[in-house]
């Protein structure tokens, strides 16, 4: 379901973005949807993305090597 939506814009701006959507072949209320489109996405992105970066710290990472290495094997060229 799609729903009317009315802004207030200061004049320069409302300027500024017809002069974007028109560079982008696209009316107003295009350009202004996908815009607003990208920001929602961007930010469940961004939370999803530490969501797992958070479960990740929780869990813990495992930074010793399974077995001891040897000199040799430490200071390999």
């Amino acid at each position: 379901m799609k729903t009317n939506v009315t802004l207030k814009l200061d004049a320069a701006l409302l300027r500024e973005v017809r002069v974007l959507a028109a560079e982008q072949g696209k009316s107003m209320s295009a350009f202004l949807l996908d815009q607003l489109e990208t920001l929602v996405r961007e930010r469940k992105n961004y939370e999803q993305a530490r969501r797992r970066a958070k479960a990740l710290l929780r869990k813990g990472l495992k930074l010793r090597p399974a077995a001891p290495l040897s000199r040799a094997e430490l200071h390999e060229r």
